[in-house]
């Protein structure tokens, strides 16, 4: 390596470990911020918390390290050319491609590190956290149970209050209450509303009891029979005190390394979602027509093909022409009956149908997630090269180095990129846009940015030519007078 490559790439180094240190540390805070109400109040010892936020750093990447060559580039090349150095390296006959050289293969090697790591680390790190986040859960009860959303107590109940009062936060105000049914795959059936609500619980015991004051009770009925289907039935009954017994045998084991049973998109290598994503769009696949067969059968047209091989006749009694439809075979009674019938189907049928509709889309949503982080692994790894690509021209045209304007405009392309694909990233969920465009979008916004930047960078062109642009406007103008 010259002594030119290693100037630039030292300096380079300096600078993104000094800014990657800066913006983790940041983004650490940030995350502290959003989860301090799972930290705070809950007894944890310094060494949970510390491996919360250890496990909390990887997931960080994705966001910080595109950021981070984004600022270092801006900074590194935006000093240089303020000091006149890249104005000595051109007296010299050394060209911004060749003062990139050093750092083009450095970042190269980055992004496929980067890539191994989201692969491996970020998935592993994010079943660690996640697992982590339920295990300190179980610590404290009452901290789980927050205002105004509902949460998970147990395996069975999912819990909503509006107000908590008390000084352990046992009291509780407006309370809904969704019981599970372990005998049913999902869906809350029963629901329990009260005005007010007391946890208690004696001491050493493995029970907390939920004492429910001026309520109702009310449970769905569920039934094969259409008619009763249809009519909603559920079971409802009034208590002016109610108590609830939850099981916190598991939950007064505290044990924050307990492995538990969770299913998350972020937790998958590419092969491992390779292999999720095939044999969920199989189900889907599978799901899809199984519904579609048993809407096409409740219509009732295979019970009329043969119907469709029926001769052209005449029959004197009831003087049918052979053009006449198939209802035209029964009295008006019989069509009354029939038209009643075929009206209860269809709204049956309807039922159905937007009864499948919320959950084909949630299957579609979630097969959709799976195919954002597919495809996001490998574009995270491309966006660190290009946004490389984007900073360092544009640090060259804009000759400022240090912390002030590089900051602001980095910032700036950073959001715009971000934001980018947040928006995409939403819209493919709910399947508006394909998955593979929404993880790629923001980056390829980005390529056409990189290469015009390089363009002018290399030809000492800045940003805008004003001098050009003013030029060609009076030419305008003065064709015009002329003109005239």
């Amino acid at each position: 390596m010259k002594i030119l490559d290693r100037y630039i790439l030292i300096s380079y180094l300096k600078t993104f470990f000094s800014v990657f240190t800066i913006l983790m540390f940041i983004f650490i805070l940030q995350s502290i911020w959003l989860y301090i109400s799972e930290l705070a109040g809950r007894g944890l010892d310094l060494i949970i918390v510390l491996k919360f936020l250890w496990f909390v750093m990887p997931r960080l990447i994705p966001l910080v390290l595109p950021l981070t060559i984004l600022v270092s580039s801006l900074m590194v090349f935006g000093s240089f050319s303020e000091n006149y150095e890249f104005a000595a390296m051109k007296s010299t006959g050394i060209s911004l491609q060749r003062a990139m050289k050093s750092l083009t293969y450095f970042i190269v090697f980055l992004s496929v590190f980067v890539f191994f790591f989201a692969n491996n680390i970020i998935p592993m790190a994010e079943y660690k956290w996640l697992n982590l986040r339920r295990n300190i859960q179980q610590f404290k009860p009452s901290m789980v149970i927050a205002e105004g959303q509902f949460s998970q107590i147990g395996d069975d109940f999912n819990i909503k209050v509006d107000k908590k009062s008390g000084e352990n936060g046992q009291y509780l105000s407006n309370i809904v209450i969704h019981q599970k049914d372990k005998k049913r795959i999902s869906g809350n059936y029963t629901v329990i509303i009260a005005t007010n609500g007391e946890l208690t619980s004696e001491k050493g015991s493995n029970t907390l009891s939920l004492v429910l004051k001026d309520g109702n009770y009310y449970s769905e009925i569920k039934t094969n029979d259409a008619k009763r289907k249809s009519r909603e039935e559920f079971i409802r009954s009034y208590f002016e005190e109610y108590t609830i017994n939850i099981d916190l045998t598991e939950l007064n084991n505290k044990d924050t390394d307990k492995e538990n049973k969770l299913d998350n998109h972020n937790m998958y290598k590419v092969s491992e979602l390779r292999a999720e994503i095939d044999s969920q769009s199989q189900r889907y696949t599978l799901v899809m027509k199984s519904f579609g067969k048993n809407m096409y059968f409740r219509t009732g047209i295979t019970k009329l093909a043969n119907f469709s091989n029926m001769k052209k006749y005449k029959d004197e009694k009831t003087n049918i022409k052979p053009t006449d439809t198939i209802i035209n075979l029964f009295n008006a009674k019989q069509q009354a009956s029939i038209a009643k019938i075929a009206l209860n189907n269809v709204n049956s049928s309807l039922q159905a149908v937007n009864s499948k509709k919320k959950e084909y889309f949630n299957k579609s949503k979630r097969l959709n997630k799976y195919e954002i982080a597919l495809h996001e692994k490998y574009a995270l790894a491309v966006a660190c090269i290009i946004l490389f690509f984007v900073g360092a021209p544009l640090g060259a045209i804009i000759k400022k180095g240090g912390m002030g304007l590089p900051m602001v405009i980095a910032i700036l392309l950073f959001l715009t990129y971000h934001f980018i694909g947040i928006f995409a990233k939403n819209s493919a969920e709910d399947g508006s846009i394909s998955p593979f465009v929404a993880a790629w979008l923001s980056t390829v916004i980005m390529l056409p940015l990189s290469i015009w930047l390089t363009y002018r960078a290399t030809t000492d062109q800045g940003i805008i030519d004003l001098g050009s642009f003013g030029t060609k406007i009076f030419k305008l103008f003065k064709k015009k007078d002329k003109d005239n």
